[in-house]
């Protein structure tokens, strides 16, 4: 009972801070018309701090480009009579942060204990990839593939009917801190695959065929600080040389292109690419584990969120992959089956073209590792909500995306290489 009322009052804590830092902030959602107007928001965004939801940093912004920013609380009146003054289309997509934050937490499983249809914080996220092993032994094993930062371990799920020479997927989810909707998805499939086991053919066959490694958490150092400190957090924890400012970007720290195209040197910045490609544990755990599986790994899969996309390579380049039609067509394919269930619209084909160019991601370096089934999930919602999804739509959202996943693997089943 003790140790429950500590928790509860340090959650309570941990909700009094962020109930003062988010209090009044609104996200807004603009269209520039042109580049004078692009102008206008690359000027503010030069006057005070914004925090960039959609793209990630104000070099992307383009014409005709719908672009989602936070503004500090007082600085939104401003930016409303800016925005107004310069004739710029926009709307408030979020009036009050922080009554959005609140209204997150809408499950139906408020329970103190793990839950697939509400967000877990980390300490709850590692007891049940223990958990989970320890119940289902002969589908799941978990292993550690390094440690973070901050010197937490990198739990990795091996989920699959031990069977010799078999070929693996590769998943991983929590890249960015703040996409709580990430790990949620990572967590629902692990159960998926444990509870349709012998019951669904699709999800038997494919795990009496292959090994799925799921990494439920890459960012978890960034991830827990988004439960204690700042939800809005993106980038990992690590310090910085000759800085006050914490953290790189997980996704533009690989050696894909590394730091040119829609990636920071600059370390203060959201898409700081590092001081070198793999400078992040975090980053380089993942890359040392797929380069000493790649024998077996034929597919890659990262799980983000937002803007409902199918993404495959490449960002870094406008250059198309080798096999563009058929990531193409897979990616349809994937969609329609995700559409399937609530209808949910999704929009695929490659990166730097479907949404911006950016340099150092997970998915253009397992591609150039000669990982041919490569793809980069956007999970819900098209901004409404953005990065603080309702939990009642973790089971929809998780639904809808088994169905596209368990496509895409499929597909690998039948066109090993």
């Amino acid at each position: 009972m003790w140790a429950l009322l500590v928790l509860i009052g340090a959650a309570a804590v941990s909700a009094h801070l962020q109930n003062l830092a988010f209090d009044g902030q609104k996200v807004f959602r603009v269209i520039p018309q042109n580049d004078e107007q692009v102008e206008i928001i690359s000027s503010l965004a030069s006057n005070m701090q914004v925090d960039f939801w959609q793209p990630d940093s104000v070099t992307l912004v383009r014409p005709k480009m719908q672009v989602d920013f936070r503004v500090e609380a007082d600085k939104s009146f401003e930016v409303e009579d800016l925005l107004k003054e310069s004739g710029v289309e926009y709307r408030v997509l979020i009036d009050n942060l922080q009554a959005a934050l609140d209204a997150q937490f809408d499950s139906k499983a408020r329970t103190a204990r793990h839950s697939y249809e509400k967000y877990n914080n980390w300490e709850m996220i590692a007891a049940w990839t223990a958990d989970i092993a320890a119940q289902n032994p002969d589908l799941v094993s978990r292993s550690v593939i390094g440690e973070t930062y901050e010197g937490r371990p990198m739990y990795l799920l091996k989920m699959g009917k031990s069977g010799p020479n078999k070929k693996a997927i590769f998943m991983d989810c929590g890249f960015h801190a703040r996409e709580w909707i990430s790990p949620a998805f990572c967590q629902w499939f692990v159960k998926e695959a444990v509870e349709t086991y012998g019951k669904d053919t699709v999800m038997t066959k494919l795990l009496n065929s292959l090994d799925f490694y799921v990494l439920p958490v890459v960012n978890i150092d960034g991830y827990v600080y988004t439960w204690t400190n700042d939800r809005m957090w993106r980038k990992t924890r690590s310090k910085n040389a000759g800085t006050r400012c914490i953290g790189t970007d997980p996704n533009r720290n690989f050696n894909a292109g590394w730091c040119t195209l829609g990636a920071s040197k600059t370390p203060c910045d959201s898409t700081y690419c590092g001081s070198a490609p793999e400078s992040e544990k975090e980053t380089k755990a993942l890359a040392d584990f797929i380069r000493e599986h790649l024998s077996t790994i034929k597919a890659y899969l990262t799980i983000h969120s937002y803007s409902q996309l199918l993404l495959f390579p490449y960002s870094y380049t406008y250059k198309l992959p080798s096999n563009y039609e058929e990531l193409n067509s897979i990616a349809h394919a994937a969609s329609k089956q995700l559409a399937s269930l609530y209808n949910t619209e999704y929009t695929y084909g490659p990166a730097a073209t479907t949404i911006y160019p950016a340099a150092g991601g997970s998915d253009d370096w397992a591609y150039d590792q000669g990982i041919k089934y490569s793809f980069t999930f956007e999970l819900r919602d098209t901004g409404r909500y953005g990065f603080i999804l309702p939990e009642s739509q973790i089971k929809p959202t998780c639904e809808e995306t088994l169905l596209a996943v368990k496509y895409i693997a499929n597909y690998v089943l039948e066109h090993l290489y």
